[in-house]
């Protein structure tokens, strides 16, 4: 074959193509089960995290994961953790929300009351670094939700917020300076994520 005619450039680039995606397919099949337990893995220190049990190695958060889990039941199709932590349950609930630049997830421990914050975990997709991005980075902004109630007095309202002028410090959290946008949707991640959730909440 003239392998300077137009077939075989068009044969040659095809062959390569199918060469190339078959090594692509290969080498994701085999990565697979190594992908998806270091999803599994990442996911269970988001959760370990909201329950203040930070900075543990890969070993440790698998071995910790097991050792507070309890189980895993179902709120009207939603996810509720019930974990164990120094002897007291506490309950673990998944949310997901819109930041400025796209999705921010929570995990929000609660204590046995069903109402006290014991703890919380922030990410996002692209938060702006310094601004936004506090949500996930600073530890200290987080733990000031610590202690914090989702209900005020005898209400079904989710009181559970952050702002910039805080009114009731019970239930709010100050605002991430410079990133209005970002503090709202943790706001209506609070008040939309929680619905689900608030016959649970309130069933004492």
């Amino acid at each position: 074959m003239n392998t300077n005619s137009n077939t075989y450039t068009i044969i040659y680039s095809a062959i390569i193509v199918v060469i190339v995606a078959f090594l692509l397919a290969f080498v994701s099949t085999s990565l697979k089960d190594k992908q998806e337990a270091n999803v599994q893995l990442d996911k269970k220190k988001q959760i370990l995290n909201s329950l203040n049990l930070r900075d543990l190695d890969d070993n440790t958060a698998e071995n910790k994961f097991k050792e507070v889990m309890k189980c895993e039941t179902e709120v009207d199709g939603n996810k509720v953790y019930t974990c164990e932590v120094d002897g007291k349950t506490k309950y673990v609930i998944p949310m997901k929300g819109m930041g400025l630049w796209g999705p921010i997830y929570c995990y929000l421990a609660i204590n046995d009351d069903k109402n006290t914050v014991f703890g919380v975990y922030f990410n996002h997709d692209s938060e702006t670094a310094g601004l936004g991005a506090e949500i996930k980075d600073s530890r200290a902004w987080q733990e000031k939700f610590c202690g914090k109630k989702i209900f005020k007095d005898n209400s079904t309202d989710i009181a559970l917020c952050v702002n910039k002028k805080i009114k009731d410090t019970s239930t709010q959290v100050d605002a991430i300076t410079g990133a209005t946008l970002t503090s709202d949707g943790v706001s209506l991640m609070f008040k939309e994520g929680l619905k689900p959730y608030i016959k649970f909440l309130t069933d004492k």
